[in-house]
């Protein structure tokens, strides 16, 4: 697989822009992160350990902060969104928010930093 925006390319236009908002939101965030793949999935890497990690299915599309922990931290703020230890399940129609999607990142930066 190439780079993110290269997996993200591929996506019809909804979740493809979904997915790059997320994206964007993490590079904003973390501007030393680089493309790259984890667990088979496009995602930004600091210090080669995965920051976040996206996905797109027939469902939902989803955000992998490879913590539970960081899953943890802002489940009170998903309201209405489908969470479980390793994942944040969202729509298109239905976006988690940019100060979440921030804090999840900053977080896991944290973590891994």
């Amino acid at each position: 697989m190439g780079s993110v925006d290269d997996a993200l390319a591929a996506l019809p236009g909804p979740a493809r822009d979904a997915l790059q908002r997320v994206i964007d939101i993490a590079r904003a965030s973390a501007p030393d992160a680089v493309d790259g793949v984890s667990y088979g999935m496009p995602a930004l890497k600091v210090h080669g350990k995965p920051l976040i990690g996206v996905t797109a299915s027939a469902k939902h599309l989803s955000v992998f902060p490879f913590s539970s922990a960081v899953v943890a931290a802002v489940a009170s703020r998903l309201d209405g969104f489908s969470v479980s230890k390793g994942t944040i399940r969202f729509s298109a129609d239905h976006p988690i928010p940019d100060e979440v999607l921030a804090e999840i990142v900053r977080l896991r930066l944290a973590e891994i930093t």
